[in-house]
């Protein structure tokens, strides 16, 4: 089905099925109840699932197949984000040009980057990346302030000139929409003590992240896909053949640009404002912990890595000391705030002391990331027994 083979046809219908039905998976607990602060399914935090989902997409197929380890890749999204807004600011409020802008924007900008970049490998190519990135951050926080709006940012307003639109009427900036339906409309449903939201935006970026999510299993099936796992097994032997990996890297990493302006471009169709922040080294960095901890190389890990930080940083971020009283209040005085004192430091703003933490264990003990974790269990609950020599266990390859 749909070109695909049927273990790859099947992780598909997974992932869709997800996007789907995350309104409910990501509310599993009541509203009101003390559980509540750990329910995920608001249309604003669902956005970034998918959304930062591309974006860690595009950089696995760039670190993933070829092991070039690019610390600018947040270079791609700030300029897609620029290139969207300006797109609503010009064009018109409709989101799909603004997106489809974004993505050729981000691809050319990393054709160049690469171009330059790609002459070096290992560690070389990497600080390279980081440079142009850093370049990037400060042009567009100063010296291209007519253009981005330097640290107050790029957004839409009512006197923007929309050329495809008819003039707005009121006194509102009018919101992204796609086909007169606005990124923030929103439908709840009510089952008991749940309260589900279906969201515009949220599915509009599920749908394309989809999409993303199929090209991305073609392109590691394809000979292209081959060529560029063979580059990351042995580049210099590439070479000593006679091959020219210079084109091949070239394409790779300009797609995996191209994923990362399009993730631009659909967070400024949910809201429509960029600033210079995007381009930071820290969000470069951030897209590589995504894809490590969800498992390199594989095609769900860098979806289900982006997934886990970001509700680290929406949801694990906002338990401060009154929720840990609350939960603690069955114990006597003196042991609750002895547990309140000991989780403390891993909560709030130190969300990224347990984020580290997790970190550093899944790069110790499961170097395949969130993805070798679920096969392993898938192991230890299979019937399956032991088929290779003398009864020992064969081994298996990441799955993909």
């Amino acid at each position: 089905m749909f070109g695909l083979n049927t273990k790859d046809t099947r992780l598909l219908l997974i992932v869709a099925l997800l996007v789907v039905l995350a309104p409910f998976l990501l509310n599993p607990f009541p509203e009101g109840s003390a559980l509540a602060q750990f329910n995920a399914g608001y249309p604003d935090l669902m956005q970034r699932f998918v959304i930062f989902g591309v974006f860690a997409i595009g950089f696995n197929i760039l670190f993933g197949l070829t092991g070039y380890l690019s610390f600018g890749h947040a270079a791609f999204l700030g300029a897609g984000s620029y290139a969207g807004v300006w797109m609503l600011k010009l064009l018109t409020i409709n989101v799909i040009p603004a997106i489809i802008i974004s993505t050729i924007v981000a691809g050319m900008f990393a054709l160049l980057i690469g171009f330059i970049s790609l002459r070096r490998s290992g560690i070389y190519f990497s600080i390279l990346t980081l440079a142009f990135a850093q370049m990037a951050f400060a042009l567009a926080a100063s010296v291209l302030t007519p253009i981005t709006g330097g640290e107050t940012g790029l957004q839409t307003s009512l006197n923007d000139p929309r050329i495809l639109d008819a003039a707005s009427e009121g006194g509102n900036i009018p919101a992204p929409s796609i086909f007169g339906l606005q990124m923030r409309d929103s439908f709840e449903l009510s089952v008991g003590e749940w309260l589900f939201t279906f969201n515009t935006g949220y599915y509009l970026s599920g749908i394309i992240m989809v999409l993303a999510f199929y090209v991305a299993i073609r392109i590691f099936r394809s000979p292209f896909g081959l060529m560029l796992k063979a580059i990351k097994s042995n580049q210099q032997r590439m070479h000593y053949t006679g091959v020219n990996t210079r084109p091949y890297m070239l394409a790779c990493f300009v797609i995996s640009g191209m994923y990362a302006g399009l993730a631009g471009g659909l967070m400024v169709a949910m809201d429509p404002l960029a600033g210079a922040e995007r381009m930071q080294w820290t969000a470069s960095g951030e897209v590589v912990l995504m894809t490590i901890l969800g498992g390199t190389g594989t095609l769900i890990g860098p979806v289900l890595g982006a997934g886990l930080i970001k509700y680290f940083e929406n949801i694990f971020s906002k338990i401060n000391d009154n929720l840990l009283h609350q939960w603690f209040a069955f114990l006597p005085d003196g042991m609750e705030e002895f547990m309140v004192t000991i989780i403390h430091p891993f909560i709030g703003k130190g969300w990224h002391l347990t984020l580290g933490l997790l970190f550093m264990g899944v790069v110790i003990f499961l170097p395949g990331g969130l993805v070798e974790g679920g096969q392993r269990i898938a192991r230890l609950f299979s019937r399956k027994k032991p088929s290779g020599k003398d009864g020992a266990t064969t081994r298996t390859e990441p799955a993909e």
